[in-house]
């Protein structure tokens, strides 16, 4: 067949189709990736965290620059116990959205269980610049400079907080600065008389905080013994995912 040269009118209504064609698509290539993202949502929600992780990479496959997809990602690995996968997603999630670095205490605890340490207790140090006064971050900046320098340094380091509201969190602040024992952490959490639900959250902290200061100082079974009750305490946030993924990797490590 000959090929006809097209007709100026022609030419602009086949260019008019195709930028139809191209937008259409566009807009349902965003359509996908926003319908994925809510599915994810809805099983990391259900605790699916194998189907959220897939369903978020199937998001990072449409548009790979979509760093909060590597973030959500990389919190659904490291509740897989995928460490390496998961601070290799938090990583690039900082990478394409460096405003969001000072933000990123769950790649903090990442890191602490990748075993990098120095990586780690930085991350922690830029996200006290973001917010002052939680005595998680300067627990968990402790616990990789005892990894690194020993458990004096770390203590006589302590990123300084002056009011964390949540109890016990200031007994759990004084336990690593070296003021207060474990006993006295627990009980601060049972005072007062709070709801069941209270008391679950209180003790869940109580527990795994005390857990990881023993295991920053070398006592395993005590380390463990905290660890586990901690699990036992099951609430709905991010940090019962922690306790979970510790508690796996030391019934692994007992079963070795």
């Amino acid at each position: 067949m000959r090929c006809q040269r097209l007709s100026v009118e022609s030419f602009i209504t086949l260019g008019c189709l195709l930028t139809l064609l191209f937008a259409t698509s566009f807009a349902l290539a965003e359509e996908t990736v926003d319908d994925l993202l809510r599915q994810a949502a809805t099983a990391a929600q259900r605790n699916e965290s194998d189907k959220a992780a897939d369903l978020l990479g199937r998001v990072i496959a449409l548009d790979g620059k979509n760093s909060v997809a590597y973030y959500l990602r990389g919190r659904e690995y490291f509740c897989l116990g995928k460490i390496k996968e998961s601070l290799a997603d938090f990583d690039k999630h900082v990478q394409l959205s460096p405003e969001a670095a000072s933000r990123q205490w769950e790649r903090g605890i990442t890191c602490y269980y990748a075993g990098e340490f120095e990586k780690g207790a930085k991350q922690f140090e830029l996200y006290q610049t973001y917010h002052n006064q939680d005595v998680e971050n300067s627990t968990w900046r402790y616990l990789c400079l005892a990894r690194q320098a020993g458990v004096e340094k770390a203590r006589e380091t302590m990123l300084p907080i002056e009011n964390d509201a949540r109890v016990p969190m200031m007994q759990i602040y004084d336990l690593y600065r070296g003021k207060l024992k474990p006993a006295d952490v627990l009980a601060a959490a049972e005072a007062g008389n709070p709801s069941r639900e209270a008391l679950t959250s209180r003790l869940f902290y109580a527990h795994l905080y005390i857990g990881l200061w023993h295991e920053a100082a070398g006592e395993k079974n005590k380390a463990r013994e905290h660890i586990l009750e901690a699990e036992k305490h099951k609430i709905g946030h991010y940090m019962w995912d922690v306790a979970h993924v510790h508690a796996d990797r030391l019934k692994t490590e007992e079963k070795k």
